[in-house]
């Protein structure tokens, strides 16, 4: 069965088969598991209007939200997300991030590397800036927005 390197998705599965396969280990939970399905159809609606359709016929945005949908099945306390907004439309990139938002007020711990900085520093409470594997920069993101030597090299302002 193909594989999608890149978001991890099962090209050739229903989104609804791709949903559950991450939470086998909470099968003798079953009302935890009907609960986060509902938590994830709730942040991502388009899963469930099409969640018998195969993953692989998904835009690039939506298999990003089946991709962090699939994480959270499995009811992490901290979520690493790479790149989140690589390759998608500045739309979809605002969505993404008020969801991703969202996923952190919800109670969940996340970890973001996000090239896009300005993105970034306003879903994060902190913000690490790092050059050549180095870190350079770090403090509140409201702090980091403000700087001006971050807004010059990063957000573009």
């Amino acid at each position: 069965m193909p594989f999608d390197q890149g978001r991890q998705l099962f090209p050739q599965l229903l989104v609804y088969k791709n949903l559950t396969l991450v939470a086998y280990t909470r099968r003798k939970d079953r009302k935890g598991f009907h609960q986060c399905l509902e938590q994830v159809y709730a942040l991502f609606p388009i899963l469930q209007n099409r969640e018998k359709q195969l993953a692989g016929t998904f835009s690039g945005g939506e298999q990003q939200m089946l991709a962090i949908a699939r994480a959270l099945m499995s009811a992490p306390e901290l979520l690493l997300l790479d790149e989140p907004s690589m390759g998608l439309a500045p739309l979809v990139v605002r969505n993404m991030a008020a969801v991703v938002k969202t996923i952190n007020e919800g109670g969940t711990t996340l970890f973001l590397s996000e090239q896009n900085a300005n993105m970034a520093l306003m879903i994060a409470r902190r913000g690490y800036v790092v050059e050549n594997g180095k870190l350079v920069m770090e403090g509140l993101s409201s702090e980091l927005r403000n700087n001006e030597k971050v807004k010059k090299a990063y957000i573009g302002a």
